[in-house]
């Protein structure tokens, strides 16, 4: 008989997932701007910093799923890493937003040393974290309805960030103040150090891993013998572009475009309104038609829906934020459907390959969401340079329709370039549930 996921231990998994949320958001949100306009770090330094950090920790991600898929202990394969290691990274993100007011060269070893050093220790959070979905249940449908649960509770979590991070920095002395940044990341960091470790405390393990040992070149066959994760992948590095995109770029945007930071509080409402919509909207539309067409429908409509304000125009700050809300509806059923999509793609690799390799699974995908971030910062640091921008400068036309066009017009095509690879997914409804049953005949036997 197979235990059910309670209600409580549903909860505390979609907590862990807003505090890591909260997390990531206050680091994609500020770190950028506090090298820049905080240290006085330039724009090409503080941007190399950031890009090569992310690079170098997105490819620790597989490194970390191969060392979770052959975890074996008193706690289980995922969470040991949720109990030990949410205090290092709290300690670590704090170290990120210390102003030591040294010289200039030390002060971007130490950014580049407490970025690096973030990186990694929230790589020993995150890729544990999510595989521990996989493994929360033996049933399909309670395993989705669990990643849907934090993918939700992740929203809130990015959206917590976007409405009250600039009202925790302006309680605190406001955005050109470095103790408001300090003081703000400790109490973020302490939250979500806290809701991740209950996660490790509360959740437990119900799909027991296999006692065969699998190796590590073995292992990688779930990656690259696996066609659907592999298109699945290339779809989100970059529509992982559009959210990773706006959030680097955001507070110059309501600092230069619309000439007050506190608008980023309506951007985090316009953020929230419409991914929780989108996300409660997408198992209904599931019910009509298949994952592959309700992802690619979507996207269409959100670059839609990105055209709009920078076509006709993003002055108006109320008929923007309509339209932020009405592209973040779409990249909340995006973001439900691919996930339900991974997870369709662990049963395809133990239907084919004989193992699931879940915490290798996940891990690609937080490579992904990691690189796509580093090359959010990079497209972030390269358009700020071609605008020729310096800290509290003048703002220009140029400035200004500069910052609109990475806003939106980057974003719409993203969104319509992430529809190619998709093109090429192939579990379709009808083989998902062949797959389900076969595997489901080989276990019984």
């Amino acid at each position: 008989m197979t235990t059910k996921v309670s209600l409580a231990e549903k909860m505390v998994f979609s907590g862990g997932l807003l505090g890591q949320n909260m997390l990531y958001s206050f680091m994609s949100m500020y770190i950028l701007f506090f090298y820049t306009d905080l240290l006085g770090i330039s724009t090409s330094t503080a941007s190399a910093i950031l890009v090569t950090a992310s690079i170098v920790d997105a490819c620790l991600d597989p490194v970390m799923g191969m060392i979770t898929d052959k975890t074996r202990s008193r706690w289980g394969k995922f969470r040991p890493y949720l109990l030990f290691a949410p205090v290092l990274i709290a300690a670590a993100t704090v170290l990120c937003f210390m102003d030591f007011d040294t010289s200039s060269a030390l002060t971007v070893t130490i950014a580049a040393f407490s970025y690096l050093l973030w990186g990694m220790l929230y790589t020993v959070c995150d890729t544990p974290l999510w595989a521990l979905s996989s493994v929360i249940s033996k049933d399909p449908a309670e395993r989705t309805l669990v990643v849907t649960l934090g993918k939700i509770g992740g929203t809130i979590g990015a959206v917590v960030i976007t409405i009250g991070g600039i009202q925790l920095l302006l309680a605190f002395g406001g955005e050109r103040s470095t103790k408001a940044y300090l003081y703000s990341a400790v109490i973020v960091a302490v939250i979500a150090a806290l809701s991740i470790f209950l996660t490790g405390m509360l959740s437990r393990e119900r799909v027991v891993p296999s006692t065969e040992r699998i190796s590590f070149r073995n292992n990688l066959q779930t990656v690259y013998k696996n066609k659907p994760l592999l298109t699945l992948l290339a779809s989100l590095l970059i529509i992982n572009l559009v959210t990773g995109i706006r959030q680097s770029i955001q507070l110059y945007y309501v600092v230069y475009v619309w000439g007050d930071a506190s608008y980023g509080t309506q951007v985090g409402i316009s953020l929230v309104a419409g991914m929780l919509l989108g996300m409660i909207a997408t198992p209904r539309l599931l019910g009509y038609f298949s994952k592959k067409s309700v992802f690619i429908g979507s996207c269409i409509l959100g670059s839609l829906s990105c055209l709009v304000p920078y076509l006709f125009g993003d002055q108006n700050v109320l008929f923007t934020l309509v339209f932020f809300g009405v592209s973040f509806f779409f990249s909340g059923i995006t973001t439900i459907v691919s996930t339900s999509m991974l997870l369709d793609t662990i049963d395809y690799s133990e239907w084919k390959l004989g193992f699931r390799g879940e915490g290798i699974v996940f891990s690609t995908n937080t490579f992904i969401t990691k690189f796509s971030g580093a090359v959010s910062r990079l497209i972030i640091g390269a358009s700020l340079g071609v605008l020729n921008y310096v800290e509290n400068q003048p703002v220009t036309p140029g400035l200004r329709h500069g910052l609109s066009l990475v806003m939106f017009l980057l974003p719409a095509l993203c969104f319509l370039a992430a529809i190619i690879p998709i093109l090429f997914y192939t579990i379709s409804d009808k083989q998902r549930t062949q797959i389900l049953m076969d595997i489901h005949s080989l276990t019984k036997e």
